[in-house]
């Protein structure tokens, strides 16, 4: 299992209902969570087969901005 990290604009808990969907609906992501407290609202991803550009994607269906930081 490989751990993502992107620095998004998800910033409250409104916006973590928001996204819930659009990462939930893809079955390769096996855990997720938003660090809302950290000024870089770090999104953190659990997956097996995805890459970056993947979990950007689907952030950005959901109407928010992803950038890739190093886990």
């Amino acid at each position: 299992m490989k751990t993502l990290k992107f620095k998004t604009n998800i910033k409250c808990g409104g916006c973590i209902a928001a996204v819930t969907p659009f990462l939930n609906k893809v079955q390769e992501i096996k855990n997720w969570e938003v660090d809302t407290v950290n000024p870089d609202k770090i999104l953190t991803v659990q997956s097996e087969n995805l890459d970056a550009g993947d979990v950007i994607s689907v952030i950005t269906a959901a109407g928010y901005t992803a950038e890739s930081i190093p886990a």
